[in-house]
């Protein structure tokens, strides 16, 4: 089943909760909308899912109007970041309860669940209830519960952020796994840059209600099209800074300035947004193009096998991520290296210049 938004707005009250969106997604695709919280995705989710009403606009699916279509006609599974499941139902009966709500014969209830939770490993746990598992398995159940009613929509709003790290990355790898050769239509919602890449697919980059970009999720990262997109996508925070075009250089400041490459040597002379993604901020040099940034170290984290370094420069802030071990003291100078070939440039709307 296809879906299309045409040109879709909701707003409660004064509030616009979704301007504007105009999106189409395939049957049979994967699609990420991406987004901090109160972007709103959940909003858009509810839209699709028919358990809101537009205030403007189309929704469509396989071309034909759902809008004023209830929930309860439509062929839509939805699985919440706070997971949902029947306390006093064992895992067999919480995953077989929509079948039985549809008069599903016993035989074929047994068949589908048993396939699903198989998919999900919670075979071992079908006889169990659900104050009796771990989280992950939990999540689990609502999961199986979503799946095996074979729906056309598959909604997943932020579905694995309330597990620990090692769940998340097990379910991550689980999930194009378990939706691919599926007929039907997922929609997955998440704050997080890496959990979109991770997923593939198509992705939507959301801000304040608006749809700000939409494709093939490495090329929405790669390319995007507006300096807002690129800070959706971006985790921590994209390092911006005003940098000038003069003649074959870009410009940072007195002491930061490199040669203009050939995607942005016909420039015209002026000033524009300089955008570096903080892994792209290293205390060594990287294989390509660099130029050396000073700045006075803010903060210094070490989580795992990465290093954050909080910098201080005259641009303002920017923020360093990198792989390994690289200890800084606050206070002291730091000297680090900016990724030039990385580098986006955006015009005084903000728009991508090159990339």
């Amino acid at each position: 089943m296809s879906l299309e938004l045409r040109n879709v707005s909701k707003r409660v009250g004064n509030e616009a909760h979704i301007r504007d969106v105009s999106l189409k997604l395939e049957k049979g695709s994967l699609n990420v909308l991406l987004g901090p919280t109160l972007s709103g995705k959940t909003s858009l989710m509810r839209l699709m899912a028919g358990l809101d009403r537009p205030s403007e606009g189309d929704i469509l699916f396989d071309g034909e109007s759902v809008v004023g279509v209830p929930v309860q006609k439509r062929k839509v599974a939805m699985v919440y970041q706070q997971f949902i499941n029947y306390p006093t139902l064992t895992v067999y009966e919480n995953i077989a309860s929509p079948l039985r709500v549809a008069g599903v014969p016993n035989a074929q209830i047994r068949e589908r669940v048993q396939r699903v939770a198989g998919i999900l490993k919670l075979t071992p746990l079908l006889d169990r209830r659900p104050g009796q598992l771990s989280g992950g398995q939990q999540q689990r159940t609502a999961l199986a519960r979503a799946l095996v009613k074979d729906a056309d929509l598959v909604l997943l709003d932020e579905p694995l952020a309330n597990l620990d790290y090692k769940l998340r990355e097990e379910l991550r790898d689980e999930l194009p796994r378990l939706f691919a050769g599926r007929h039907c239509t997922v929609v997955y919602a998440t704050t997080e840059p890496a959990e979109a890449l991770l997923l593939g697919g198509h992705t939507a980059t959301l801000h304040e209600g608006r749809v700000t970009q939409f494709g093939e999720t490495a090329k929405v990262y790669r390319r995007p099209g507006d300096l807002q997109t690129a800070k959706v996508f971006s985790d921590p925070p994209i390092n911006t800074a005003s940098v000038r075009k003069k003649g074959p250089e870009l410009v940072l400041s007195d002491l930061v300035r490199w040669p203009a490459d050939a995607k942005h040597a016909s420039l015209p002379d002026g000033t524009y947004t300089l955008g570096v993604r903080p892994h792209h901020v290293t205390p060594t040099p990287p294989a390509g193009n660099a130029a050396e940034i000073v700045g006075r170290v803010l903060i210094s984290e070490i989580s795992g096998s990465e290093s954050t370094v909080h910098f201080e420069v005259e641009a303002g802030t920017w923020v360093s991520l990198s792989h390994g071990v690289h200890p800084h003291r606050v206070g002291e100078t730091a000297r680090l290296y900016i990724d030039t070939d990385k580098c986006f440039l955006f015009d005084a709307q903000d728009r991508l210049i090159a990339a």
